[in-house]
């Protein structure tokens, strides 16, 4: 969340882009169920695969959306083009990781108990974030720039503060590129 919020100077962006981490999450531990698996260290390190997976996604679609927000658009409006630009790599890149685990999770032969956890708890967490992210992060994209446009609104305006009268008063230290202090009496000399 500390990387997420200096990236984007947001609070509220990431919170948007973890969204899809529970649904992740739950997805993995319900998998690891209904394999009848216990959740092991091994299956703890395929949710933290999965996090890192679901997270990109996640990037991917907000960091698009937030540079058409810069252009002008609506939040709705950038979301919804967002999604529309980044379905594609996000469904690349999660089928790419099931390819990767569903041979591990179905594995067989010399220790491949060892790491079917992994396998099941990717997979499963996969298949229930991929379901989820591209319905809910949306939505919660546009209610969060609603609520962040609702708290600016809370805050009084910043009016420009003016400058000291000192400082308006006194000469500037360059003029022309010499330094003014001989310049008045060179001026009263003249």
């Amino acid at each position: 969340y500390i990387v997420l919020g200096i990236l984007y100077e947001s609070f509220i962006h990431p919170l948007t882009i973890l969204t899809g981490l529970p649904s992740a999450v739950l997805g993995a531990l319900v998998a690891l169920r209904l394999a009848g698996m216990d959740l092991s260290v091994i299956a703890v390190i395929g949710i933290l695969m999965l996090i890192g997976i679901v997270k990109k996604n996640g990037i991917m679609m907000i960091d698009v959306a937030l540079e058409l927000r810069r252009e002008g658009m609506s939040p709705l409006e950038s979301i919804h083009k967002a999604c529309l630009m980044r379905f594609r790599p996000i469904m690349m890149t999660t089928l790419a990781a099931l390819m990767g685990t569903i041979p591990i999770a179905l594995g067989t032969g010399a220790s491949a108990e060892l790491r079917q956890p992994l396998g099941v708890a990717v997979v499963g967490g996969l298949v229930a974030s991929q379901a989820l992210t591209l319905f809910v992060t949306p939505v919660i994209y546009v209610y969060m720039e609603h609520f962040s446009g609702w708290l600016v609104g809370l805050w009084p305006k910043r009016r420009d503060k003016q400058p000291p009268a000192e400082a308006v008063d006194q000469p500037s230290l360059f003029e022309g590129g010499e330094a003014l202090q001989g310049a008045p009496q060179k001026a009263a000399a003249e």
